[in-house]
């Protein structure tokens, strides 16, 4: 019997590991990048996938890593997704040949590039890179970016290593000029659980967030965060301004694809989240299988855990972020950072 087309998900956004080899060990690297991986895709596998992506509809690709710099054909893939009409934005640690980098990025017309920066001097930096100069060769690379008219932005992944550094890194994006995007680490990869953020730190980042919007001028810094941060704050004014938090995106809006081909609803999930790979089956069927990403797209099965149950948020929010519920409690449906549920611990 044929499939059946599943015409109720229309993907947004792919994030494509295109390789798992990186020269660089950070400590918060949620993929314990470092070796590639053995059987990665090919150049003709990663154009038709490409192909594949698009007639999905995709509005756009981010391109990952390890460093996705490292591989060769990175840009072939790229121009193979903006000649097909998608957004393409890439993330690296920029601790790569800046000029050469910059001026295939150039030819490109890339749509955006975030480098990451852990701190705003070098030691911090470098000791969460494990890298002497790390910090050097980012700084680097966001000048040059910017002096090609590159649309450049830093990302910041928080933990207790960098917490602190907040304020300072704020005051280095508004000198620079730059877009900023900050993300809570969560303990998968070499991250360990007594390197993440407490839930006081938790909410004191949604603060920190909030005053930044609210006290600067747009002209001075935008910044941003991921979809799973910050929901259901009756104290926290509305950090996803044009976004409500109506559940996990996985498998719904975004798709993840591993750098050997297999394909999940979130990169950041483990293997027993893996839906196919696109060797096997075409990620164009991976996707419309009725039975694919059922963990978010059967709404009847979910089941609350013990932090979420009787919310008054809990049909909507669907237990919040389906990788932080899983990796922090062992459950979906039940993640234990939501500020909310933080606001309301302090009320007891």
């Amino acid at each position: 019997m044929p499939q059946m087309k599943n015409d109720n998900y229309i993907p947004s956004l792919a994030i494509w590991e295109i390789t798992l080899k990186c020269n660089l060990k950070c400590l918060h690297c949620g993929s314990s990048a470092g070796k590639a991986r053995s059987n990665e895709l090919t150049t003709k596998e990663s154009l038709l996938l490409c192909k594949d992506l698009a007639e999905l509809n995709l509005r756009g690709i981010t391109l990952f890593g390890g460093e996705p710099f490292i591989r060769k054909d990175w840009d072939i893939i790229g121009k193979e997704i903006k000649d097909l009409g998608m957004k393409l934005s890439i993330v690296s640690n920029g601790f790569v040949n800046a000029k050469n980098i910059i001026q295939r990025l150039s030819r490109l017309h890339v749509d955006s590039v975030q480098i990451s920066l852990d701190a705003a001097s070098s030691k911090t930096h470098d000791f969460i890179r494990g890298c002497s100069g790390s910090f050097k060769k980012t700084i680097e690379f966001i000048h040059l970016s910017k002096k090609a008219g590159l649309p450049i932005g830093a990302v910041t992944t928080v933990s207790k290593m960098n917490f602190n550094e907040l304020p300072a890194i704020r005051d280095f994006i508004i000198k620079e000029g730059i877009d900023w995007q900050i993300q809570e680490g969560i303990p998968i990869g070499r991250l360990s659980k007594k390197m993440i953020l407490s839930p006081h730190q938790y909410y004191t980042l949604g603060l920190f967030i909030a005053s930044t919007q609210k006290n600067y001028k747009s002209k001075d810094i935008s910044i941003s965060h991921p979809h799973n941060f910050g929901f259901h704050s009756e104290m926290i004014p509305s950090l996803n301004k044009n976004v409500n938090w109506n559940g996990c995106w996985a498998g719904k809006l975004v798709l993840g694809i591993q750098s050997d081909g297999n394909v999940k609803g979130c990169l950041a999930l483990g293997d027993e989240f893996i839906e196919g790979n696109v060797r096997e089956k075409s990620v164009i069927d991976i996707w419309e299988n009725p039975n694919a990403f059922s963990y978010n797209r059967q709404t009847k099965k979910i089941e609350l855990g013990e932090n979420c149950k009787g919310c008054k948020y809990g049909k909507t929010c669907r237990g919040g972020c389906s990788t932080r519920s899983y990796v922090m409690t062992g459950v979906l449906y039940n993640d234990p950072f939501c500020l909310y549920q933080i606001e309301q611990m302090q009320l007891k």
